[in-house]
């Protein structure tokens, strides 16, 4: 029997955190080396396979904006229910937004 609940910071990710089958295994060294302007708009997509600088899971999916770097990784500051925090993530986890200058595709 459960006598308290666990709570750390990889807590209920377990389907955020998986691959499809196609995408399973470690990231491409292009992942690894990605670089970021200062001011330049990213999203957070965590690569499970990668651990280290991981943000928590309430950034998953988020927009930001790149802030600074320290080490490998980037502060990037993002939006969390009114307030701004800044989360240091590795590079692998981030992904550039792409710009659509109100162009539409056609089909």
């Amino acid at each position: 029997m459960v006598k308290f609940k666990k709570k750390g910071t990889r807590a209920k990710t377990r389907s955020q955190l998986t691959k499809s089958t196609r995408e399973k295994g470690t990231p491409n060294v292009n992942d690894l080396l990605k670089e970021f302007e200062e001011g330049e708009k990213v999203h957070v997509k965590p690569d499970p396979a990668i651990t280290s600088g991981l943000p928590y899971r309430r950034f998953f999916g988020k927009t930001g904006e790149i802030t600074g770097k320290q080490g490998k990784c980037y502060k990037v500051k993002l939006d969390d229910q009114g307030t701004q925090k800044e989360q240091i993530i590795h590079p692998v986890h981030l992904k550039k937004q792409e710009k659509n200058n109100g162009e539409t595709k056609s089909t």
